[in-house]
């Protein structure tokens, strides 16, 4: 199974992108993770959000894969336990299809890529950086497949 990250952003930190990748090669072949950068739309000075997320909308649509089941990061979205979360995770890998994350921009998901998700899913009620949510989600999908195969990383 294949879990796509797509995520509004582009031109991370170096941080950012080492802690991403550090967590995603540890996760074995059958489990892999892939980030898909979307660029973000243009918010400088005088430039209509609704407009920007129409742009990242249009682009994150046409990063999932056809049938890949959809779940969108949402702070309106059901929080998970690490053990619920591994629980969902064995679930997805049951459905024999890809899975695909969707992360949006700092204005959130537009009403189009929440429309046709199965799932809505919140790692806090707090705001995090949106590079930061890369890092949080490799880790979390580390830990959630550590689990299902018992290993000590959990502890």
């Amino acid at each position: 199974m294949k879990i796509r990250l797509i995520a509004v952003g582009t031109k991370m930190p170096v941080w950012i992108s080492a802690g991403y990748q550090e967590y995603s090669k540890r996760l074995p072949r059958e489990l892999q993770l892939e980030l898909v950068e979307i660029a973000p739309g243009n918010r400088s000075k005088g430039a209509a959000p609704l407009k920007a997320m129409a742009k990242e909308s249009k682009d994150i649509l046409q990063a999932i894969g056809k049938n890949d089941y959809r779940v969108a990061l949402d702070i309106e979205g059901k929080m998970l336990d690490t053990p619920a979360l591994a629980a969902k995770l064995t679930d997805w890998q049951m459905l024999g299809a890809d899975v695909a994350l969707l992360v949006g921009g700092p204005d959130g998901l537009a009403r189009e890529c929440l429309q046709g998700v199965a799932e809505r899913w919140s790692l806090s009620r707090l705001t995090f950086p949106h590079p930061l949510v890369r890092v949080l989600v490799a880790e979390q999908i580390y830990r959630a497949w550590t689990l299902t195969k018992n290993h000590p990383y959990h502890r």
